[in-house]
């Protein structure tokens, strides 16, 4: 297993863009904690740090698809790198301004969130050209899934570290320094530079315009909202079984069964279809979230928990794969992208639902509804198979050289379509 990762991490410019792009993203991945322990430091209320950093993920899930149909458009230095900068002076604004005045404060998180680089999507598109073999690129998807949990573990440790050694303010600043450094270091390497998009048709609709795509994206937002449920109800469980230490080892089980699932998952090679490999992982996704109806006590529910997340970076990466295949000629960036966003937006959704179910039901409902939003994605998965598989005998594949290996049938539009 560790084998088949390191022979990737060996390829050339593998594990500069891997790090470089997970350094990058800290800002994105740390900015709903920073923001609070900013907001509260500042003397502010819980419900103005909610809604700030309300803000911040809805300005990025717009931000992400429109800066990767940038990339797609212009290349990867040209869009990534300043945005990065833009990014990083809003936060700096909102630092050093504070939350005295809500307008400025309100606009700057917005500015932050909106100009949050494609980093994300971007890595994925350079991939096919780092990488010499298919199964190679699918591991990687497979990899970078799991580096995403580890980030997402480590930042906001990372976020409280700083706080405490300087201030919650110092702590805004330095991650989004590192955050500018981790996207210089992508778009300054060779692979990065000579990326270029497979040549487009002109449409307003862009990556939205494939049905494979569009219900991919359906899917992955019931997973979101599987995922941001289960963050409510395991705090209303938490405040009943030890408090914000239990909720601690409730969100790290999650992180951990997810990490330990896309490490299996990578490290064998895959036969037969993806689309149809994805409905047998989300089902799996599904029924491992019922068990945690059962809310036995802490030690168990962690163990239940790391169950959980067990099958949530296969189900990425393998929709990764798919996503690759449906993307339209030229918007693999963007494709990419929009997955991001539906699936920030599907956990918010699930977050808003959850409350509600919760206060009215307890935690014992409040769990129910990952299972359920996890049945949901199964049922689009399969009421959409056809759309999904992938076309047989009548695939494009993009020419090596401009590195877009999706294999999507291009459309027809008729003029009036054209942008």
């Amino acid at each position: 297993m560790a084998t088949g990762y390191l022979e990737l991490l060996r390829a050339r410019h593998a594990a500069r863009l891997l790090v470089g792009t997970l350094v990058g993203r800290l800002p994105n991945a740390t900015a709903p904690v920073a923001i609070v322990l900013f907001v509260r430091a500042e003397g502010g209320t819980y419900s103005t740090a909610g809604a700030l950093a309300a803000v911040y993920g809805v300005a990025n899930a717009v931000g992400q698809p429109v800066l990767g149909r940038l990339v797609d458009l212009r290349g990867q230095p040209r869009v990534q790198l300043p945005a990065a900068v833009l990014s990083a002076l809003a936060m700096a604004l909102f630092a050093f301004a504070g939350i005295g005045q809500p307008a400025p404060a309100y606009a700057a998180v917005a500015a932050a969130g909106l100009f949050t680089p494609p980093l994300e999507g971007g890595l994925r598109a350079l991939w096919s050209s780092v990488l010499p073999k298919e199964d190679h690129v699918h591991r990687a998807y497979a990899m970078d899934a799991v580096a995403q949990e580890v980030m997402f573990t480590v930042g906001p440790l990372l976020v409280t570290l700083c706080a405490s050694l300087w201030s919650a303010g110092a702590a805004l600043l330095v991650l989004n320094a590192l955050g500018v450094l981790g996207a210089l270091s992508v778009v300054v390497s060779p692979p990065s530079r000579a990326w270029r998009s497979a040549p487009r048709e002109a449409h307003w609709l862009g990556a939205l315009r494939s049905p494979g795509l569009l219900a991919l994206l359906g899917a992955f937002l019931a997973v979101g909202m599987a995922l941001g449920s289960i963050t409510v109800a395991a705090m209303t469980y938490a405040d009943a079984h030890g408090g914000d230490r239990v909720y601690g080892w409730l969100m790290a089980g999650i992180g951990l069964g997810a990490l330990i699932g896309g490490v299996v998952y990578g490290a064998r090679q895959w036969a037969g279809e993806p689309a149809r490999r994805l409905r047998v992982i989300v089902a799996l996704l599904a029924v491992c979230y019922l068990p945690l109806m059962l809310m036995p006590d802490a030690v168990a529910m962690t163990v239940l928990a790391v169950v959980a997340g067990l099958f949530l970076a296969p189900a990425i990466a393998c929709a990764f794969v798919l996503v690759d295949r449906h993307a339209p000629r030229g918007t693999v960036t963007e494709a990419f992208s929009w997955l991001v966003t539906t699936f920030t937006v599907g956990a918010s959704l699930g977050t808003g639902l959850t409350g509600p179910v919760v206060e009215a039901g307890g935690a014992l409902w409040g769990f129910a509804v990952p299972g359920v939003a996890g049945g949901v994605s199964l049922l689009v998965l399969v009421a959409t198979g056809r759309v999904l598989a992938a076309p047989a005998g009548r695939a494009v594949v993009a020419a090596r050289s401009e590195n877009d290996p999706n294999r999507a049938v291009e459309p027809r539009f008729s003029s009036g379509d054209r942008a």
